[in-house]
């Protein structure tokens, strides 16, 4: 659907949106279980890392009762995050919401951007396929009106017969069990335009799903209406939901809270999935296992040490710096530079951030520290956390923590783009 406005702003609606697409997030979609569209028997990301005695006081445990954590690794019944995942596309419309041209033009208005989006993001460590067997619109036989989908709908009923009902329609040409998770595209004119309510949503890691050739549908995301500000970079942008609700079947929580993503900005596609491009935090790309632990540093001992690290962005080289507090706290240090999908980053330097893996989805798990606040930002990109856009601290800059006994400091650019840092850290 069109936006009533050519030029309306697309952040203060999603903004506004937040709260229901929270709970709705909390609710089922981003719950660990055990299933798969084929069941995995290993978990997601650095499994093999807890082994690492360096890095071990940097592993992350998440509590019992979060959801989604931002633990590692990441508990199973998400789909893999590495290798060949295959992700079944299908799309989907209904009698009171018929599909406007082709099938097929909706499934290029995703793709192949968001397969290059993660080959840059996991460099080349995720070979995303997305796979459409059906290459027509596959007729619901509900109006969408009947599924009652709304904001914050649960799954049960109206996501469980929408479920039923797709597999039931594509089951002829469709096995299941050959895929990793599911894309439901839905024609952008069922429901309402993006600019009035966010409906896109994941059902990730749910055990209770509807089966389908003997293997539940446990990670699904459904798209709705076009996220489209009427500013003319649809084309280029417009996929980006996709990669986000992705990452919820990847076992991703939300960044974003009830406010919006004055949390983490425009640091993280969980954060903010609208406007230009942005690629994951260094501490969800370890959680994907697409780093290496050689890549990454555990800086857990009392002392002082120098570091260097690497553009994330950049395939190869140092990522990642972590600074535990507890066993469920950290700091996390990484050098964000234009490049990759960091295009639109108007401040180079070193991100620092808290990752805290008792705080569930879409309350906040990661807090960016703005090393200027109050500055207004440095980006002029529409639909950008404008205020954290210049959150990196360069060169001479330091960032303390008295309570815990922290201090990090800038040292400055060694040559080739990389930067040196400090962490100084007490008894």
């Amino acid at each position: 659907m069109q936006p009533e406005s050519p030029r309306r702003p697309i952040r203060p609606r999603r903004v506004a949106a937040l709260a229901a697409v929270t709970v709705l997030t909390l609710g089922v979609s981003t719950s660990a279980g055990t299933g798969h569209l084929m069941a995995p028997s290993t978990t997601a990301g650095p499994a093999g890392l807890a082994r690492s005695t360096a890095l071990a006081p940097c592993m992350l445990r998440g509590g019992h009762d979060v959801q989604m954590t931002e633990g590692v690794p990441t508990p199973v019944g998400y789909s893999r995050s590495t290798g060949t995942v295959h992700a079944l596309t299908l799309m989907i419309d209904f009698s009171d919401a018929p599909g406007r041209g082709s099938a097929m033009d909706r499934f290029h208005e995703f793709f192949p951007q968001t397969q290059d989006w993660f080959r840059k993001a996991s460099y080349g460590r995720l070979d995303y396929r997305p796979e459409t067997p059906v290459r027509g619109w596959l007729r619901m036989p509900k109006s969408f009106k009947e599924y009652g989908i709304e904001r914050g709908a649960p799954f049960d009923p109206g996501y469980r017969q929408l479920v039923q009902d797709i597999v039931a329609a594509a089951d002829p040409e469709v096995d299941f069990r050959s895929y990793d998770l599911l894309n439901v595209l839905v024609t952008p004119n069922a429901g309402p335009s993006a600019l009035d309510t966010v409906l896109s949503v994941t059902f990730a890691g749910n055990p209770d799903a509807p089966v389908a050739d003997g293997v539940p549908i446990a990670n699904a995301s459904f798209v709705y209406s076009r996220q489209d500000d009427g500013s003319g970079s649809y084309a280029k942008t417009g996929y980006r939901v996709l990669p986000h609700e992705n990452g919820h079947t990847f076992g991703l929580p939300d960044l974003y809270t009830q406010e919006g993503g004055g949390a983490v900005g425009h640091w993280d596609i969980m954060s903010e999935d609208w406007g230009v491009n942005n690629d994951l935090l260094g501490w969800h790309k370890w959680k994907l296992g697409w780093l290496e632990g050689s890549q990454v540093s555990c800086a857990s001992s009392p002392g002082t040490a120098e570091y260097r690290l690497t553009p994330l962005h950049r395939t190869g080289g140092a990522k990642l710096i972590l600074v535990p507090v507890d066993s469920r706290t950290s700091y996390a240090l990484e050098l964000r530079a234009p490049g990759g999908n960091d295009e639109a980053v108007c401040r180079p330097g070193i991100l620092i951030y808290r990752v805290d893996a008792a705080v569930d989805t879409g309350h906040g798990p990661v807090k960016v520290y703005d090393s200027h606040r109050g500055s207004g930002g440095c980006t002029r990109s529409p639909n950008v956390e404008t205020e954290l856009s210049d959150a990196p601290f360069t060169t001479g800059e330091t960032f303390k923590d008295p309570r815990h006994g922290v201090t990090v400091r800038v040292l400055g650019e060694v040559g080739g783009g990389d930067y040196r840092v400090r962490v100084t850290r007490g008894s």
